[in-house]
């Protein structure tokens, strides 16, 4: 199938762009086939490539299940060539398809002598981020105010049991209860330090090793030399605006992340931490 200017135009990435400019686009696609069965991309790869699918079919999946199966004609993976995102899905073609790609360095020498065309390229990538980002955070809502419920719930639950007479059953129940509701308050839950709140630790010797996860309870590092399971560890947590000297236990080591339990912190240094938490969960939210 020879790819077309008016093709181009029935997905929203190229809204606005003349036939003359995306034939010009199109002029730098390469043609690639796939059999059924062959692998576009990995989850955990690169992006390397912006693909568009002329003809077939390609699932993406997701822990072994299809979550979506694409038809033509239709953009693979934009988001994640675009912004160097590595890929969160396996695109495997379920028949004999047909796709045009176009490197990212390619693409982006494309846009810088074609500013007419990347402008309104980059306004409908703007514009399908955003209406991501509106419907995920109305799921959010919807999650965030059934937490709420069960979160009262459990609690009048609880509050019910303690006030009948206790039993074996009921101490269970109540230590369940209360750890399930501490489990769910909202600054237990881990988030990632956006590039503009890096965040990082500093070990004695002076390296520093970013932080990958965080909450008010537990920070996820890439990495710390030597961590066994149990240690006591003890650095200088680095944020934006300051430091704060903080110490606690190993309770995941491994390839690729190691899990660390905090120690109290002195009234100060919480509060430092609850503030810099504010603002990388404040990036997730939005106004």
């Amino acid at each position: 199938m020879t790819m077309r200017p008016a093709d181009l135009h029935a997905i929203p990435l190229f809204e606005g762009i003349t036939e003359a400019h995306l034939a010009e686009l199109i002029e730098g696609l390469e043609r690639v086939t796939l059999a059924p069965g062959d692998v576009l991309f990995e989850a955990g790869t690169e992006p390397k490539h912006l693909w568009l699918l002329a003809a077939g079919e390609i699932a993406l999946e997701q822990a072994g299940e299809v979550r979506f199966r694409l038809a033509p004609i239709a953009p693979i993976g934009e988001l994640g060539a675009l912004t160097g995102l590595y890929r969160n899905t396996r695109a495997v073609a379920t028949e004999a398809s047909e796709l045009y790609r176009i490197g990212v360095v390619a693409l982006l020498r494309f846009f810088e002598s074609h500013g007419d065309v990347a402008f309104p390229f980059y306004h409908n990538l703007l514009k399908i981020v955003a209406q991501k980002v509106h419907r995920d955070a109305m799921r959010q809502g919807e999650m965030r105010a059934n937490i709420i419920r069960t979160q009262k719930s459990m609690k009048e639950l609880r509050d019910r049991v303690l006030e009948a007479e206790e039993t074996p059953i009921s101490r269970a129940v109540c230590e369940t209860l209360d750890t399930l509701i501490e489990h769910n308050r909202r600054v237990h839950y881990m988030v990632t330090p956006a590039y503009a709140l890096s965040t990082s630790v500093r070990l004695d010797a002076g390296v520093l090793i970013p932080v990958s996860a965080m909450s008010d309870r537990y920070l996820e590092l890439v990495s710390l030399p030597d961590a066994k399971l149990g240690d006591e560890v003890s650095f200088v947590l680095v944020i934006p605006n300051g430091e704060i000297p903080v110490s606690g236990k190993v309770r995941q080591a491994g390839e690729g992340a190691v899990l660390v339990e905090l120690d109290l912190l002195i009234d100060e240094y919480a509060k430092r931490l609850s503030e810099h938490l504010t603002r990388v969960q404040m990036l997730d939210f939005v106004v």
